[in-house]
C-alpha cells in the first residue's frame, strides 16, 4: 500500500478550487498528510521582440500572496504551507510535485473555460500527462440556476 505524506494542491482562486479544498484535506486529514497549497502566476503576456504591451498590469504579488495565504485547510490540525510561483501553471506544478516529492496532486477540472481553454489547453490535462505521481481531479457541482456563489 502506498503511503501518502505530502500532497500538492494547485489553486486558482476560482469557486472549482475552494471546493477541491474540501478533498484535499480532507485526503491530508485520513492520512497524517501534510498540504502544500501552491498559486501558479502566469507571467504578463510578451509581445514582438520582448516588449511589454503597457495595457497588461503588473501582477500585484503582495495582493496574491495574501489570497494565497487565504486558502487553509478546513481542519486546522492539518499541516501546511504556502508557495507563490511565477510560470506555466502545469509546468510549475509538475516541476514542484517532483522536487518536493509529493505522493498526491488534488486538483481541479475547470478554473478557465471557453476560449481561453482552448487556446491554452487544460492544466489539469497537462499535469496529469506529464506529473510524477497519481492525480486526483475533481469537477465541482453545478450550481442551481440563478444561484450565486
Amino acid at each position: 500500500m502506498t503511503t501518502i505524506s505530502k500532497i500538492l494542491f494547485p489553486t486558482d482562486f476560482s469557486s472549482s478550487s475552494d471546493y477541491g479544498l474540501h478533498y484535499a484535506t480532507s485526503l491530508a486529514r485520513d492520512n497524517q498528510a501534510s498540504l502544500l497549497i501552491v498559486h501558479v502566476e502566469e507571467p504578463p503576456a510578451m509581445y514582438g521582440g520582448g516588449e511589454m504591451y503597457y495595457g497588461v498590469p503588473e501582477p500585484d504579488t503582495a495582493a496574491l500572496t495574501t489570497m494565497l495565504e487565504e486558502v487553509k485547510p478546513d481542519d486546522p490540525k492539518v499541516r501546511h504551507e504556502h508557495r507563490l510561483l511565477v510560470g506555466i501553471p502545469a509546468d510549475k506544478i509538475v516541476a514542484v510535485a517532483e522536487e518536493e516529492q509529493v505522493d498526491l496532486i488534488v486538483m481541479g477540472t475547470h478554473g478557465r473555460t471557453g476560449l481561453v481553454r482552448l487556446l491554452l489547453g487544460s492544466v489539469a490535462e497537462a499535469v496529469v500527462r506529464r506529473a510524477p505521481c497519481p492525480v486526483l481531479t475533481f469537477k465541482a457541482p453545478e450550481l442551481p440556476k440563478g444561484s450565486e456563489s
